[in-house]
């Protein structure tokens, strides 16, 4: 089922149908979390994820996407408002439509990784992890 929420021109849905994968590919292949990723692995993350798109009247300007279980854990990522539409309210109100998805309410625990945006997350209710050393990352190939 699409979830759709509008705010003037702009929309965000949940159709993977309507995502512009090349524009996503383009952008995550740049970023600093994911230099380089392959096509094939933006579209395999995608598959295995709730998806969200932010529409300037029909064409993309955005993205993120949920990782998750839909009843205890969730993990945000990919997150991003094209350069052209940045600093209109536009991220903070993805984050907030995601967050307010009626499948991902009732989790125990929604995790996100952020270099720079802690700012903007933490005005959403997002902390720093209380126990950090109770948490563990596995880099395969790295040991």
């Amino acid at each position: 089922m699409d979830y759709t929420v509008t705010k003037n021109e702009y929309t965000i849905s949940t159709d993977k149908s309507k995502i512009d994968i090349d524009y996503v590919h383009a952008f995550l292949s740049h970023s600093y979390w994911s230099p380089g990723v392959p096509m094939e692995t933006v579209k395999k993350a995608m598959e295995g994820s709730l998806c969200f798109a932010v529409y300037n009247n029909k064409v993309q300007i955005g993205y993120a996407r949920m990782i998750t279980d839909k009843a205890t854990f969730a993990y945000l990522a990919d997150v991003f408002i094209d350069e052209n539409y940045r600093g209109k309210g536009l991220g903070k109100w993805l984050v907030k439509a995601i967050l307010a998805h009626p499948e991902l309410q009732g989790l125990r625990r929604i995790l996100l990784a952020t270099k720079d945006a802690h700012k903007l997350y933490e005005q959403l209710g997002f902390t720093a992890i209380n126990n950090p050393e109770r948490y563990m990352v596995y880099n395969p190939g790295k040991i």
